[in-house]
């Protein structure tokens, strides 16, 4: 039997870290989670001896700074994990030889497009934390052309963490009445569909630019009305409240938000032999881990 694969995990504390630590067969791979608590990947010095110490195999970059509001007067700070820390770990792992998996996402578009999103397409980002993902994202293309993925994602929830489903199911056992933005277009990505692209990517080892999020579309609203709806079937919630649905003028944010941010996934599908499930179908799965 091979040898399973060593994989440095950065962000392990995170959801995405945290879903990969359980999804990822021990008998394949060798996870070795990195937290922010224990190495920050903006010290480039910590970050070298780190990886130096372990050898990795590959790389996966899930650790960001991802609160988008809180980032446009923290800018610093969300500029070291999102550009510097990718910038450190792209020097490295060209120079060992090791491949690399940056994790991005759909706000580096301006979402004034009316068709998803390839790879291609011109970035434009609308905020501090879209800017700095994508300052990170040149980073790795810059520094490790022939040794890294970047890969973009929308709209991404679980059972752990911090994260839409999570806020919508507190806020729906609190109140009779919610409002929801639904002229703000995407799809929402679990963490466990994510999970399979990156599982297959692992395998394959791709490089360039690749988009993943599950399949379908929909408003901010349409997903609070499904996760109400699915919440209740599975006990999670009491009873339905109203959810109004509501204009982003209405509710004004520090961040401005990309309008449409639907990702195409036609040359992920191309490249990666895995497939996305209708986000409606990842939801209902996650909401059953939950009760």
């Amino acid at each position: 039997m091979s040898q399973p694969i060593k994989v440095a995990l950065t962000g392990a504390g995170g959801q995405l870290g945290q879903t990969l630590q359980q999804y990822l067969s021990a008998e394949r791979y060798q996870i070795i989670p990195i937290t922010h608590a224990e190495l920050d990947i903006s010290d480039e010095t910590a970050l070298r001896k780190h990886l130096t110490d372990i050898k990795p195999d590959a790389i996966i970059n899930a650790a960001a700074y991802t609160a988008v509001d809180a980032a446009e007067t923290d800018d610093l700070v969300a500029r070291a994990a999102n550009a510097t820390g990718p910038k450190n770990l792209a020097r490295w792992a060209a120079e060992h030889d090791t491949w690399l998996l940056q994790i991005s996402t759909d706000f580096v578009f301006s979402g004034r497009n009316h068709r998803p999103y390839t790879p291609d397409d011109q970035t434009d980002p609308l905020s501090i934390y879209g800017r700095t993902k994508l300052e990170g994202e040149l980073h790795v293309r810059y520094l490790a052309p022939k040794h890294s993925l970047v890969l973009r994602t929308s709209w991404v929830y679980s059972q752990f963490g911090r994260n839409f489903l999570k806020t919508m199911l507190k806020l729906m056992a609190e109140r009779d009445v919610l409002k929801v933005v639904t002229d703000q277009i995407g799809t929402p990505s679990s963490t466990w569909g994510l999970a399979r692209c990156i599982e297959s990517a692992l395998q394959s080892r791709p490089v360039g630019t690749l988009h993943w999020s599950d399949a379908g579309v929909a408003s901010w609203y349409d997903f609070a009305v499904a996760i109400q709806d699915e919440a209740i079937k599975a006990g999670l919630l009491d009873k339905p409240i109203s959810i109004a649905a509501i204009p982003a003028s209405d509710y004004p944010t520090p961040a401005k938000r990309p309008p449409y941010s639907v990702l195409d996934k036609s040359q992920t599908l191309a490249v990666l032999d895995v497939a996305p499930r209708h986000w409606r179908h990842e939801l209902v799965d996650v909401i059953a881990a939950m009760a």
